[in-house]
């Protein structure tokens, strides 16, 4: 095989790896699967269940690669600085990652300032539920924030391995669904 085919051949499938990783995410629309599964809040362990979070209104449900890694150290803090605002529209914000629960109870109480949830997918059953595996390491999240109603469709989907715009389109997701909602 000749070098510059080879070259064709490398760039072709690494482009193909980074920008497929968008394809398989739930739709806007969809029935957001229920589950259940241990979290940590403030350094705390409990029992989560997305059913009986979305009783108390919408919820922010975020997958992200691995705690304490640089990017999702910084989603973490800017969710953690949004809660206030997510809390004034009623809704409630959990990430999860296939992480262990120690890890977590530690990144609960660091990045995300025992501001909100984070829970563990040891099993990847929730990541797999969401479509939400990074396609080129499939045994952890990729970093795709959905937006469920209390209906548990999924209302907003945003998909980017950069964490700067997470919050923000979610947040402003959640504003406009409530706009519609007093209608």
């Amino acid at each position: 095989m000749k070098l510059h085919t080879f070259n064709r051949l490398l760039v072709t499938l690494v482009l193909g790896l980074v920008g497929g990783a968008a394809s398989a995410k739930l739709a806007v629309g969809a029935a957001a699967p229920d589950f259940s599964t241990t979290a940590a809040l403030a350094g705390s362990t409990f029992n989560y269940t997305l059913s009986d979070a979305l009783k108390k209104g919408p919820v922010v449900l975020y997958f992200y690669p691995k705690a304490f890694t640089t990017g999702c150290t910084i989603e973490a803090k800017l969710f953690a600085e949004a809660t206030d605002q997510f809390a004034a529209l009623n809704a409630t914000v959990i990430g999860v990652s296939a992480d262990d629960i120690d890890t977590l109870k530690t990144f609960s109480t660091g990045p995300c300032g025992s501001k909100f949830a984070v829970a563990s997918d040891l099993d990847h059953s929730i990541i797999k539920a969401y479509d939400a595996a990074l396609r080129i390491k499939p045994d952890m999240a990729d970093r795709v924030s959905y937006v469920i109603t209390p209906d548990a469709h999924v209302l907003y989907v945003y998909d980017s391995l950069n964490p700067d715009q997470h919050v923000t389109n979610t947040l402003a997701a959640i504003k406009s669904w409530q706009v519609t909602q007093k209608k």
